[in-house]
C-alpha cells in the first residue's frame, strides 16, 4: 500500500472522478488545495454529509432482464459502505455528485420513502410483485442507524402482508429481526447477503465500513435459525482478489445455514473502471496489472460489460473457472437446499378485505 498521507482511511474510493453530465470536473485543483493550505483550511475532512430529498416516488421497476427482480427500493441513494466495485456508484452522477468519494460520503436520505410505499401497495391498480429493498444501494447501510427508513418500510410490508426481498452486507438487520421474524411466518420474506471474503484484510480495503465477515456469517445462522431464507451473495467474484475463496466461502455460507449461492464476476463499467484502477493501484500496487488484466480477460478485452446475459458471468478462462467452482460448491454444500418462492397471495386477500369494509 502507498504512504499513509495518499491513501484515505476508511473510503474506498480514493478519488472524485468527474461527473460526465457536467462540463466543470469534481476534483479539487491544486491552486484551490494550496489556498486551503495557506489559510489554514481543511479542504476535505473525510466526513459523511445526510442530505434529505424529497422524490415522488421509490419503487422502481428493473427493466434488466438479467437482475433477477421486477421492483427495487431504495431508501438511500449514495452507500458509505465504500465497496470499491459498487455498480451504483454510476447512479450517483444522476443526482449531480461524483461516482467516487462523493457516492460514500454525501448519502441522500429520502425522508418519505415509508410514506410513498404505503401509497404505492394502497393504489388501485398495484398487484403484489416482491419489492426488493436495496438493489441499488444498501437499506442497512450506517445511515439506517440514524434515520431508520428500512424499519419503517418494513413496517409497511407486514401491515399489507406484502413480500419483500431484501439485499444487505450488514449485520444491521438483527435489530428489526422482530419484524422479519413476523414476514417469515408468513412466506413474505427472502434475505439476500453477501459476503465477498472470509479474508478480514481484503475485506478492510475492498468494503471498509462494512460489517466483519464474522459478524455476517453470524447473521446467517440468526436468520437462518430463525427461519428466514438466506441466500448468500458471492459478488463480485474478482480474479486475483477473491476468486480463489468460493469453495471456502460457499461451504462457511452453508455451514451457517444459507440455502443457497450465488454470484457476479466483476465489471467496472462507467466511471468505476477508473475509480477501482486508480484504487487498486494505491491498495495492491504488486498485483494491481496483474489483476486489470485478468478482468479485462472475463469481458473481451474491456473493464466494462453491458451486454445481456453475459456481463453477469463474463466469458473467458477466468469467467469458466470460477463459474465451474460456484457450480461444484453449489453440487457439493446445497444439495436438497433451495430458496423459496415468497407468499404474493396475502396482499391480494388483504386488500380485498380492507374494500369490502366500504
Amino acid at each position: 500500500m502507498e504512504e499513509e498521507s495518499s491513501y484515505i482511511k476508511g473510503r474506498g474510493a480514493q478519488m472524485n472522478t468527474h461527473n460526465r453530465f457536467f462540463a466543470q470536473s469534481y476534483e479539487l485543483r491544486d491552486d484551490f488545495l494550496e489556498h486551503c493550505r495557506l489559510e489554514g483550511d481543511k479542504a476535505d475532512d473525510n466526513r459523511t454529509q445526510y442530505l434529505e430529498v424529497f422524490p415522488k416516488t421509490v419503487v422502481n421497476r428493473v427493466d434488466s432482464p438479467d437482475v433477477g427482480l421486477e421492483y427495487s427500493l431504495n431508501p438511500y441513494q449514495g452507500c458509505e459502505h465504500g465497496c470499491i466495485y459498487c455498480y451504483a456508484r454510476n447512479s450517483h452522477e444522476y443526482w449531480g455528485y461524483s461516482a467516487g468519494l462523493d457516492f460514500e460520503r454525501r448519502i441522500l436520505v429520502k425522508k418519505n420513502a415509508p410514506q410513498l410505499l404505503e401509497e404505492k401497495l394502497k393504489s388501485r391498480n398495484w398487484t403484489a410483485h416482491t419489492i426488493v429493498l436495496s438493489g441499488n444501494t444498501d437499506c442497512y447501510q450506517p445511515a439506517e442507524k440514524k434515520f431508520r427508513l428500512t424499519r419503517q418500510c418494513l413496517e409497511v410490508f407486514l401491515k399489507y402482508r406484502h413480500p419483500v426481498g431484501i439485499i444487505t452486507k450488514n449485520a444491521l438487520i438483527a435489530r428489526d429481526m422482530d419484524l422479519v421474524t413476523e414476514l417469515a411466518a408468513h412466506r413474505l420474506i427472502g434475505v439476500n447477503l453477501s459476503i465477498t471474503s472470509l479474508s478480514e484484510k481484503t475485506r478492510q480495503i475492498l468494503e471498509p465500513r462494512t460489517a466483519t465477515i464474522q459478524k455476517r456469517l453470524d447473521t446467517v445462522r440468526m436468520l437462518s435459525e430463525a427461519g428466514v431464507p438466506v441466500n448468500v451473495m458471492m459478488a463480485p467474484l474478482i480474479p486475483g482478489i477473491n476468486s480463489h475463496e468460493v469453495l471456502p466461502l460457499a461451504k462457511a455460507a452453508a455451514d451457517a445455514g444459507a440455502v443457497s449461492v450465488a454470484y457476479t464476476v466483476v465489471r467496472l463499467n462507467g466511471a468505476i473502471g477508473e475509480i477501482f484502477s486508480d484504487w487498486i493501484r494505491k491498495a495492491m500496487p504488486d498485483r494491481a496489472e496483474k489483476v486489470l488484466s485478468q478482468i479485462k480477460e472475463c469481458h473481451g478485452g474491456n473493464l466494462n460489460d453491458s451486454r445481456w446475459g453475459e456481463r453477469m458471468r463474463g466469458e473467458g478462462n477466468f469467467a469458466q473457472m470460477m463459474r465451474s467452482q460456484v457450480q461444484l460448491a453449489r453440487k457439493k454444500f446445497f444439495e436438497g437446499r433451495a430458496f423459496p418462492e415468497l407468499n404474493h397471495a396475502l396482499f391480494q386477500s388483504y386488500k380485498d378485505g380492507q374494500l369490502r369494509l366500504f
